[in-house]
Order: C-alpha cells, then sequence, then structure tokens
C-alpha cells in the first residue's frame, strides 16, 4: 500500500511518524503490548529526516542509523554497500568526506538509505525527491512502487502532485491541518470533474481565480 498526501512540511510528516493510529500495521506484525512490544513496532517504522549530523562521514552517519536500529554490525555493512552502490557512492567518498561536503543530491541518497536501511514495513518520506537528478529520482520512484507491491507501508508527503498522481495507490490531501479529500487520483478527478490533480488540490485548498491571475501577471511582465 502507499498513502500519499501534498502535506509537505517535515513537520508533519514527523508528527505523522509519531502517530501510530495514522497507518494500521501491516497483519503479520503483532499489537503492541507493553514498552517490548511497542519497541518492536517502532523498529519496523522509518522516518526520512530532512537534516543529517554533518561532522560524520555518510559510513559514521549510516553506522549510527543501523546501531540505533540494533542491526547487526555485519549486517549493516553489508546493507550500507548495498544502498551505496544503488546510489553509485563511491567507498571513498563515504568513507572520507563529511556530510556537509555532500551536495545536496547526495545528502538525499543517504537520506533514503537512513530510511531503508534497516528493512521497515513501514516508510514515511517527506519529499524524498527533492535535489535529485532525473535518473535517480526515475530510480527511487520505481523503489518506491517496488516496495510497496512488497507490502510494504509508504507515506509520501509531497507539493509535486504529477507525481503523486503517477505514483499512488491512495491520495489524502490535508489543508490547515485536516482531511479534506481522501481516494484515488482518478476518483479524486472523476469527483470533481477536473482534468489531473493539481486541478483537483488548487480548487480545493487554491486562491480563487489563480490560474487566471498567473496568466494576467505573466503577460504584465512580458510588456
Amino acid at each position: 500500500d502507499g498513502i500519499e498526501h501534498p502535506a509537505g512540511a517535515p513537520a508533519e510528516a514527523a508528527r505523522l511518524h509519531q502517530d501510530e493510529a495514522c497507518v494500521s500495521p501491516p497483519r503479520f506484525l503483532a499489537p503492541a503490548a507493553g514498552a517490548s512490544a511497542r519497541f518492536s513496532v517502532t523498529l519496523r517504522r522509518s522516518f526520512a529526516p530532512p537534516a543529517l549530523f554533518e561532522s560524520l562521514t555518510a559510513r559514521e552517519y549510516l553506522s549510527l542509523v543501523a546501531a540505533l536500529h540494533r542491526m547487526p554490525q555485519e549486517e549493516a555493512a553489508r546493507q550500507i554497500e548495498r544502498f551505496t552502490t544503488f546510489f553509485d557512492l563511491d567507498q571513498e567518498t563515504i568513507a572520507k568526506k563529511p556530510l556537509s561536503a555532500f551536495s545536496k543530491g547526495m545528502r538525499q541518497k543517504v537520506v533514503i538509505t537512513a530510511a531503508l536501511l534497516h528493512g521497515p514495513r513501514v516508510i514515511f518520506f517527506d519529499e524524498p525527491l527533492n535535489g535529485l537528478d532525473a535518473n535517480t529520482a526515475l530510480s527511487v520512484k520505481t523503489l518506491i512502487t517496488t516496495l510497496a507491491r512488497e507490502r510494504r507501508t509508504i507515506v509520501f508527503c509531497s507539493h509535486i502532485l504529477d507525481v503523486v498522481e503517477r505514483l499512488c495507490e491512495r491520495v489524502v490531501i490535508l489543508h490547515k491541518g485536516r482531511v479534506i479529500a481522501d481516494g484515488t487520483a482518478a476518483g479524486l478527478r472523476e469527483q470533481y470533474g477536473d482534468a489531473s490533480l493539481e486541478m483537483v488540490f488548487n480548487r480545493l485548498t487554491g486562491t480563487e481565480n489563480l490560474l487566471e491571475r498567473a496568466e494576467a501577471f505573466g503577460r504584465a511582465l512580458g510588456q
């Protein structure tokens, strides 16, 4: 399953991550019963954070994430190598350069790796394609849809609604802290009579005559 909504703000994604009630756990997870069971469920979830410990190297940071998820060192090393190879990050770079020296796209690759490293069943992404080049973005979109087919739950927060429309099985639109639409992209387009999810979103949340105002402003700039 995939649940997507254009909330966008990292704080909103973090709040959803903390709210266990917002996503039904997979059937094979036992209900939380006491602190140890609750911690076990938490370990099976993941949130891709918007910030990194920039004084660390990528390997140090990912090793820290693995340790926090109680991954054995050998398994963590194998997973780190698998992900860095997938993202074309060379071993010297991840071992020697601090994250502060990474480009925005390289940092995003590390963030995504950190979110997926321990094999979580529920994954929260906030604008995961931000800063990625076109080929890497295509790879990540394919990775996300494949994980969803493998019965992982993906919560994908984004303002890029054409990506949401192509990628998601279910769309939830939030506005001022409230759910104002919930359904498939095709169902929402049909319900509101719009040609795209972007137009549905604008109808429900946008400024009146937004497109006309943008066109008039563009013509004024061209004079």
